[in-house]
């Protein structure tokens, strides 16, 4: 049967979002890409666990699906630390963002994403807790309202946007160190691709993923999710998976080759078998290539069924017994008709 771009994938019942958490990279070296960023954050985070204090403050920005998040887990596993996850728009009054900060502990990761859209109350909470690690609250209303201060654990704040321009100036300077994170070469996305392949246990050929990724706009996350519609469309429509499938329901032996088809009339010599060989071809034949070049330029999808009925091997070659392959081939025939019977049901 010829190879499809997307040959076989192991059927996957997670959501989409599980999924997405199974592919994010665990370690620096699954996270492929931004080798500039991740280099000034290893020397960040190393000098702070050398002097057993936490990181500092850290701002990400870049376009949606560039990585941000996953750094903050890499940041967070780097030092040992819990992450805790909020995002802007959840916090809306001072209390959200004091009740989070009060249940810190000694060395806590706080990621806060989308932090363009935190409130201006919320940034004045978070300046001193930034600064002087103290949390400021107000106790009451009225002329009977008390300050009261909070010594808050040594943390780190990693906030995320993709709107840096919107981060006020104050913020922004609280911030120890500041990363842009850049698209994505074609390079980078395959090689993200051809891991996130093998994590959905989907088998891809070259050609396969370079058109995923220029598609995917330079963006992992763009491109994973290409990559898992694609395995969804092989799931249903490859004809080679659903033939796989039937032929196993009917206990019939299939492979997957590549066939090479020459005009005949003479079989091959032996140097002739170990040049196709060499070429990387599995079966030689005289029929089915032609049909498979008119199918093709008629715009159909084709699944080729092949036959074998003797082995060419060039070191250990022997006569052919032209009775001796009709025998196999009849012997097969009834397989064959039953193979296509429960493949076109599946169809």
């Amino acid at each position: 049967m010829p190879s499809e771009n997307i040959k076989k994938s192991i059927p996957k019942k997670e959501e989409d979002s599980h999924i997405d958490l199974a592919l994010r990279p665990g370690t620096w070296q699954d996270y492929i890409g931004q080798g500039k960023i991740k280099k000034n954050l290893r020397v960040i985070l190393d000098a702070a666990k050398k002097r057993s204090e936490s990181s500092d403050h850290l701002l990400l920005y870049g376009q949606a699906g560039l990585g941000k998040t996953t750094l903050a887990y890499l940041v967070a596993k780097e030092m040992g630390a819990n992450l805790k996850i909020t995002s802007g728009p959840t916090l809306e009054k001072m209390g959200d963002l004091a009740a989070i900060l009060s249940n810190l502990e000694k060395g806590d990761v706080l990621f806060i994403d989308e932090a363009h859209r935190l409130n201006h109350q919320i940034e004045e909470v978070l300046y001193p807790a930034l600064e002087n690690r103290k949390l400021h609250l107000i106790i009451g209303k009225g002329p009977g309202a008390r300050t009261f201060s909070l010594d808050l654990p040594p943390f780190t704040l990693i906030a995320a946007t993709t709107r840096a321009n919107l981060l006020s100036a104050p913020l922004r300077s609280r911030f120890g160190a500041s990363f842009k994170l850049d698209y994505y070469t074609v390079a980078d996305i395959e090689a993200i691709l051809e891991r996130s392949a093998k994590l959905l246990g989907v088998v891809t050929e070259p050609a396969a993923l370079a058109a995923i990724a220029k598609a995917s706009r330079f963006t992992p996350r763009t491109a994973n999710r290409l990559l898992k519609r694609a395995r969804d469309y092989s799931e249903v429509n490859d004809l080679n998976v659903i033939t796989e499938e039937a032929a196993k329901s009917e206990k019939i032996s299939v492979r997957r080759g590549v066939y090479i088809g020459v005009a005949g009339p003479n079989l091959e010599t032996r140097a002739e078998y170990r040049m196709m060989r060499n070429w990387g071809a599995d079966l030689v034949g005289m029929s089915t290539v032609p049909e498979v070049i008119v199918g093709v330029h008629m715009g159909m999808e084709i699944l080729g069924l092949s036959i074998v009925t003797d082995v060419c091997d060039p070191e250990h070659l022997e006569p052919v017994d032209i009775k001796e392959i009709i025998k196999t081939a009849n012997e097969a025939g009834p397989k064959l008709d039953k193979l296509l019977e429960a493949a076109v049901k599946k169809f």
